[in-house]
């Protein structure tokens, strides 16, 4: 018997880092094998930058009509880099697309995913928003998963700062390295909660960024990712760099903090109540890399 694959979210999953002939390969790529003893009909619907909503509106609907019995829900890192960010909306088209999906019989595979300032060791007053956003958007992914009994890789929790060669070049997103071993980590976590896998993905060559590498992506491809979100992410950025920034001076940083867990806890609360829940508006497919 085939079984399905279906892989959904943004450049993560589309495999960005982890270089094959002809475009991307990456961890889903890596895991579909893996996932039966039987054939693996994989199907890689992720798109680099693609936001939540993207994946309820543009990728959900293609991923139900291939009836897979898995699906990678993996997306959220791209919400928390532009101005717009909203945790609610955020949350809402997450639980839509798992709730879709455990309604069909598929199995989520879902994860948390590293903070960005973090990764790329940016300062205190512009890292520390992020790191909020980031760390809202996990704990909506941990509650929705545990709620809809999605199989969930901490993938946060992934040594990428310790090893850099877990990194590729951006320092955004895994090597192949890296892919790697979200793929090995995917299928023990399978294995360990009863699923019938094949054996374990298989070991490839997988390169270290050479030195220099983060510095000649920042002068070619990384100077068009920060002209992309100068007129989205940095403005907004600013702003909040800049209350962070007399939020330390004062002390009161952590009053940001509380303020920002009680929000995500009164989110959750809504979402994983009994009862049918509220659906997300409607919204236009993003293309935005």
């Amino acid at each position: 018997m085939t079984v399905r694959f279906a892989a959904l979210g943004d450049s993560l999953t589309e495999g960005v880092g982890d270089p094959a002939p002809g475009g991307w390969r990456g961890w889903a790529a890596l895991l579909a094998p893996s996932l039966s003893p039987d054939p693996v009909d994989f199907h890689n619907l992720a798109t680099s930058g693609a936001l939540s909503r993207d994946l309820l509106v543009s990728q959900l609907p293609a991923a139900l009509a291939l009836r897979p019995q898995y699906a990678a829900v993996v997306v959220g890192g791209n919400d928390t880099l532009r101005t717009s960010f909203n945790l609610d909306l955020t949350a809402r088209h997450l639980s839509a697309a798992l709730s879709s999906l455990k309604a069909s019989g598929t199995v989520p595979l879902t994860a948390c995913l590293p903070d960005p300032g973090r990764l790329l060791r940016l300062p205190a007053p512009l890292a520390r928003p992020l790191a909020r956003r980031m760390r809202g958007v996990n704990a909506v992914v941990h509650a929705l998963s545990a709620h809809h009994h999605a199989v969930h890789l901490h993938l946060a929790d992934l040594p990428w700062t310790d090893r850099r060669s877990l990194l590729s070049a951006d320092r955004l997103h895994p090597s192949a390295a890296g892919h790697q071993l979200i793929a090995h980590d995917f299928h023990a976590l399978l294995a360990e909660c009863g699923h019938p896998v094949g054996p374990p993905p298989a070991e490839l060559p997988a390169p270290t960024p050479v030195p220099g590498a983060d510095l000649w992506w920042m002068a070619t491809q990384g100077t068009r990712w920060l002209a992309a979100r100068s007129t989205d992410l940095l403005p907004g950025l600013l702003a909040l760099a800049a209350i962070e920034a007399r939020h330390l001076l004062r002390g009161s940083a952590r009053d940001l903090d509380r303020a920002a867990d009680r929000s995500t806890a009164a989110i959750i609360a809504r979402l994983t109540a009994p009862g049918p829940q509220s659906a997300p508006p409607t919204a236009k497919a993003s293309t935005t890399g």
